[in-house]
């Protein structure tokens, strides 16, 4: 996402917040809730668009496209301002609790005088809150919950979306530069976890100061930390550090697997180099004895030389991946190019940003064999989806296929998995649909067993084919859902249901365990997107990350398909009934 973008949309959201604080008006509470992720969105700068031009962006009228600019001139936004200082710091530290509202924190200062998360968290030891209308037992844990979030959060680790911009932008930087041999990421991100701390990035060139001053004085470097001949460390605006390594490149393969990681894998791989009598480090594989370089260059060759086959990094985390190399038996993992499609997308029909057109020719433009449109249903209300909306919808959608460059199109829709495992629509509707993806977009504190319940009759349900983000998560700010996703895996691989890796860098939902867990039961799954604007829609390389990570292949990804093998799954293929 563009920088100025993204601190756009986090000021817009700000603000309705402190709208919903002060009891304003819910619409308007709405309105900058949609501008915001109107703006998050949007492909542009929109620092570079004047009033008139953002009011072409949907959900931008013009008071708010005249903060914007008032924010691109002088830094701030002068109502926000004033909002900000009308409401106590205390309640604005309470609403960064992920699962406490507005409405709430203003209730427990008002009620309660609470205005830090170490009252509430007295209070909290003392029940204090049970005898607020509205708090009870069950909110009190959810609070808990979204403290140690808030607290996990504020740990310095960030989303692998933001995380990867800032790396991708500084590695072309010093790509740039005279005497580059090779540049790349490492760490926690090249093995592609959902949260990271450091970015850690390594450059492969003879002399290291050309590139150590670079770093330091690139736009958004904000501090350096430390500077060395071999090692720099900056922290960017944004507060993130950034580890910067020049490493001899006769030593690029060593250096690369040793920084990558992970620490448990290293030993593991070290352990079997001290077997051989050998010794490895970032520099390369040694013979003890001589001191003798075996490999160095690439990390195939180490690998090689310890007796193992190339391991992928998103497979570095010592979960029996060493074992499974030294048997022969490591999986040959999806990939980016092995998707054909995308199954779960929005258009502006409801909550997406973009209109049907745009969305179909930016999938297109990616290369899709097929691309799937599942717009909400109608029991998410905000949505405001009707079955005569729904109807037009698909009869675009199908005077579109094949129109751009060939690719086929699907008409689904994402259903709402009610209380009791019901769905929006009854059978008859829902027959004339290519593709049904069922989520849960409310109730999230039912009981474990209701829960469960509920999933379980959305997958027999036979015209589900996919359950959309499976837990709910989202990371940093609201927990999974508590349901035994052991009886939920076992009724998809029952019922022929799949589960969805949404993409999402705020989701990643199935997370890279419970991909591991799902597919011992025989699961299938489907990587998608959830792409609510064309911006959304490059998010499937993280879903594919978290699908390695899950030591999925490509027969166990069902958009990974030809359409025809596709489409007979969807129907059910024998296993729905």
């Amino acid at each position: 996402m563009v920088r100025a973008n993204e601190e756009i949309e986090a000021l817009l959201q700000e603000y309705a917040d402190l709208i919903a604080i002060t009891g304003g008006d819910a619409f308007k509470v709405r309105s900058y809730e949609k501008a915001a992720r109107s703006i998050g969105g949007h492909p542009a700068d929109v620092s570079k668009l004047d009033a008139k031009a953002l009011r072409e962006i949907p959900n931008i009228g013009k008071s708010i496209a005249d903060k914007i600019v008032e924010y691109v001139r002088s830094g701030n936004i002068s109502t926000i301002e004033e909002t900000r200082a009308s409401i106590p710091a205390g309640v604005r530290e309470l609403i960064t609790i992920p699962t406490l509202g507005p409405k709430k924190a203003m209730v427990l200062h008002e009620e309660l005088g609470i205005s830090s998360v170490d009252q509430l968290l007295d209070a909290i030891r003392e029940e204090r809150l049970r005898d607020l209308k509205g708090f009870g037992e069950k909110t009190e844990e959810n609070i808990l919950h979204g403290i140690t979030l808030m607290q996990q959060a504020g740990s310095g680790r960030i989303l692998i979306g933001a995380a990867m911009d800032t790396a991708e932008q500084i590695v072309a930087e010093l790509s740039r530069i005279a005497g580059c041999e090779r540049c790349t990421y490492a760490g926690s991100l090249r093995r592609m976890r959902e949260t990271i701390g450091d970015i850690d990035i390594l450059v492969a060139a003879e002399k290291s100061a050309p590139f150590m001053e670079a770093i330091g004085n690139l736009p958004y470097t904000a501090e350096i930390i430390a500077h060395g001949e071999k090692k720099t460390s900056i922290r960017t605006a944004k507060g993130l550090q950034v580890d910067l390594r020049v490493i001899p490149p006769v030593s690029w393969g060593a250096g690369l697997q040793y920084f990558t990681g992970s620490k448990a894998h290293n030993i593991r791989t070290r352990e079997i180099a001290v077997h051989h009598k050998l010794k490895l480090s970032e520099y390369g594989l040694f013979d003890v004895e001589t001191g003798k370089t075996i490999a160095s260059e690439t990390e195939e060759e180490i690998y090689d030389r310890l007796g193992l086959p190339w391991i992928p990094p998103t497979l570095r985390e010592d979960r029996g991946e060493v074992a499974a190399g030294l048997r022969g038996e490591l999986p040959e993992l999806v990939a980016d190019g092995d998707i054909r499609g995308d199954l779960h997308t929005h258009t502006d029909l409801t909550d997406g940003l973009a209109p049907l057109e745009d969305m179909v020719a930016a999938a297109a433009a990616l290369g899709y064999a097929y691309y799937a449109v599942t717009d909400h249903a109608p029991n998410l209300y905000m949505q405001r989806m009707t079955d005569e909306k729904m109807l037009a919808q698909r009869e675009r959608v199908r005077e579109l296929d094949r129109k751009h460059r060939g690719m086929r199109l699907l008409h689904g829709t994402e259903l709402n998995i009610g209380p009791e495992g019901e769905v929006d629509w009854p059978d008859d509707f829902l027959a004339g649909f290519d593709l049904c993806v069922a989520s849960v977009h409310s109730h999230f504190n039912q009981s474990r067993q209701a829960l469960t319940r509920r999933l379980v009759r959305a997958c027999e349900n036979p015209y589900v084919a996919v359950i959309g983000h499976p837990t709910t998560r989202l990371i940093g700010k609201r927990p999974g859902i508590d349901a035994d996703f052991d009886a939920v895996f076992e009724a998809c691989a029952r019922t022929g249901t799949a589960l969805e890796i949404n993409a999402h860098p705020e989701r990643l939902d199935l997370r890279d365990e419970d991909i591991l867990r799902a597919k011992r039961y025989g699961v299938k799954f489907a990587v998608n997107s959830d792409a609510h604007s064309t911006t959304h829609l490059p998010y499937m390389r993280y879903g594919v990350g978290t699908a390695q990570r899950g030591w999925l292949t490509k027969d166990d990804v069902i958009n990974t398909w030809p359409l025809t093998k596709l489409r007979r799954f969807l129907r059910g293929g024998g296993a729905r009934t």
